[in-house]
């Protein structure tokens, strides 16, 4: 018995290529008259998907048709899929087809002419894959009977090399080595060796005594390693690759090095998925993307609770992708979901668990149904509680019941807002929207209101997510921004090492981009609780210290203090290091807890760049305690009195640290 050929003209395309494409399909059988034939391009309807064609052949552009051995074309009826926005195909063959025969399914142009081809044809997908299939099915008794389908397999490869992405860590420390890797991309971010012989890429690097210059070819595999990189001197530096055939130049994202060993800087997405990869249908190839293709090093699952969106089969593959991808000094990753309950006294949250093989907790389980229930099971050592999107209206969060030991830190920004403020105190990444069913923002769930009424949290960024409440948001007018990321000052590249630094709130969030923010005050770093029982003088001074790197011009570097900008800084390049002296009162900035707790102060860094992204630090909080607390403070100090204070101080049994608080003051006279 013969069997069918299934095959592609051509058999290899570029990605984003727009052409002509041909599906070849030999039946090993008779086919008889009316028999139907459906043609499904296995595509999402996604901007980065197959291009849906269009069955009207009065169209000149994009079209779908088919044509038989004897020059007989056949128009195609389009057919809606349940749970799908994107059409099947239908032919009916109007005569018998021969055994042998070809019948040829046509995506793009009606003409012949490689030119018409091009400009009027089907627009290939924007993501490399190595067969990609698509698939036919055949009735041969027209009644609606098919069987499995024909597939024809077609390589898309990466689109000529448009940019190079250069992936080096973000902070390290004078001598310390260190490899970098280099990827050569398309427009769309494919790895490609598609350019033209001969092309050579010549690499350097600021900030040398001698500067570092290698010649570079483009390699077949699309990326290489550049190991042992070291730099001599602490100092913000960007490495550079120069086309040298175009004269186009692409830099790096900025590396701090410092002159002495410093906490790690890891990159990574917690909450969110690809565009590209269905995080919860196709965890392994979401997690893959994320590690090898989007370079990040450490990523959190998150998909819903409920079993609508994820069976206990479906969690099972999850759980299990989690703990195979975990690998110490490579990639680490945290199994989480999200859950959502009653609003505002609960939100939305996205959970994350210290280790492997734990369940997912459902909303309708009556063991797991309230926050309260599910913190007695666990202790905060075993899960972390992280509210998200908590000023979208009907999904927000007030505060209220907030539990510290669990909720370390909150989500401030997503692609679709940030949680911050609200629209009318100048947030710039507001949650909105202008349709009826677009979610608006609630100022209750503001985060520079819970942080006033003394809830304490680090700050951390979710990326892209269309499943579960935010699924409608592609279809009405909703504002949608670049997915964020979290920065995590960790010790080493392993879950347990960035599950402590996250409860330590040693993290920081941008809208995409990898700018690099430090703030210490009186050396502590953000996140700490620091009191005045132990360091006094901080009645007197709270000296404030940080350093910011941005991908790309900064526009400001505004220092929060309660909510308000304390002062602004407006540097004139990509780096900024500062020092600041908050000389103000203690007493006079202090924020009354009313929760019986100290009176306390707060202080957090937020940047903002010339091209809009921008970062938040988490907050520095001090609490004012001890003997000093009722201290009327000097209404000014010169350079004498600051002696005078410092052998006060030590009478106090102030710290070593707390004296070196007090050299900070300038020789001049200083208000206070």
């Amino acid at each position: 018995m013969a069997r069918s050929i299934s095959f592609c003209e051509p058999s290899v395309v570029l990605a984003g290529e727009v052409g002509t494409f041909r599906f070849i399909y030999t039946p090993g059988t008779n086919l008889p008259k009316g028999t139907l034939l459906r043609f499904d391009i296995a595509s999402k309807g996604r901007r980065i998907d197959w291009q849906t064609p269009d069955p009207d052949l009065k169209s000149k552009e994009n079209l779908i048709f088919a044509f038989l051995e004897n020059g007989k074309i056949l128009s195609a009826k389009a057919l809606d899929v349940p749970s799908s926005v994107v059409p099947q195909f239908q032919f009916v063959l109007p005569c018998d087809v021969r055994q042998g025969s070809n019948i040829t399914i046509v995506l793009g142009a009606m003409s012949n002419k490689e030119k018409e081809q091009q400009t009027f044809g089907n627009l290939s997908q924007l993501t490399v894959q190595r067969r990609r299939p698509f698939y036919l099915y055949i009735d041969p008794t027209g009644k609606g009977n098919f069987s499995e389908p024909e597939t024809f397999y077609m390589d898309v490869k990466g689109n000529e090399l448009k940019s190079i992405r250069i992936v080096a860590p973000s902070v390290t420390s004078k001598n310390r080595r260190f490899d970098v890797v280099l990827r050569f991309e398309d427009e769309f971010g494919n790895l490609t060796s598609n350019a033209p012989d001969g092309t050579l890429i010549e690499l350097t690097h600021d900030n040398l005594r001698e500067n570092l210059k290698w010649k570079l070819f483009v390699p077949e595999t699309g990326f290489m390693t550049l190991p042992n990189l070291y730099f001599n001197e602490p100092g913000v530096y960007t490495i550079e690759l120069k086309n040298v055939q175009t004269n186009e130049v692409f830099y790096s994202s900025p590396i701090k090095c410092f002159s002495h060993d410093v906490p790690n800087l890891f990159w990574g997405l917690l909450h969110g998925e690809s565009e590209r990869f269905d995080s919860t249908e196709s965890i392994e190839s979401c997690i893959r993307h994320f590690r090898d293709e989007k370079s990040v090093n450490f990523f959190a699952s998150s998909p819903f609770e409920s079993q609508e969106e994820t069976s206990n089969e479906m969690w099972k593959i999850i759980t299990q992708n989690i703990e195979e991808f975990d690998e110490n000094e490579r990639f680490a990753t945290f199994l989480g979901f999200q859950w959502e309950g009653d609003v505002p006294s609960e939100g939305l949250r996205h959970f994350i668990y210290a280790k492997d093989e734990k369940p997912i907790l459902r909303k309708k389980d009556p063991r797991t149904n309230t926050l309260k229930k599910i913190y007695k099971l666990y202790s905060p050592k075993d899960i972390i509680s992280i509210p998200t999107f908590t000023m979208a209206k009907g999904h927000d969060f007030d505060f209220q019941e907030f539990q510290p030991d669990f909720e370390r830190v909150v989500e401030i920004y997503n692609a679709w807002g940030s949680s911050e403020t609200t629209a009318k105190d100048h947030n710039p990444k507001a949650i909105q929207g202008t349709a009826k069913n677009s979610i608006k923002e609630s100022q209750e769930g503001a985060l520079v209101k819970a942080l006033l009424k003394n809830r304490r949290f680090g700050f951390v960024a979710g990326g892209l997510d269309d499943r579960g409440i935010y699924e409608e948001l592609y279809d009405c007018d909703q504002e949608q921004y670049a997915p964020g990321l979290t920065g995590i000052y960790a010790e080493e590249l392993s879950r347990s090492s960035m599950f402590e630094a996250l409860y330590k709130r040693h993290c920081f969030a941008t809208t995409g981009e990898r700018i690099i923010i430090g703030l210490h005050l009186a050396g502590h770093p953000m996140g700490s609780e620091i009191d005045t029982l132990a360091k006094p003088g901080l009645h007197i001074n709270r000296h404030l210290a940080g350093f910011v790197a941005g991908c790309g011009p900064l526009l400001k570097v505004e220092l929060i203090r309660n909510g308000k900008v304390l002062t602004t800084f407006t540097p004139k390049g990509n780096f900024f290091d500062f020092e600041f002296d908050d000389l103000d009162p203690l007493s006079k900035v202090l924020i009354d807890a009313k929760d019986k707790k100290p009176p306390f102060v707060f202080y957090y860094l937020r940047v903002t760049q010339k091209d809009d992204h921008m970062a938040w630090s988490s907050p520095i909080w001090v609490d004012c305690t001890g003997t000093l607390a009722s201290v009327k403070p000097v209404r000014k100090m010169t350079a004498k009195n600051a002696k005078d204070a410092r052998v006060i101080a030590k009478k106090d049994d102030f710290s070593e640290e707390d004296e070196e608080d007090f050299d900070e003051f300038d020789e001049d006279e200083t208000d206070i």
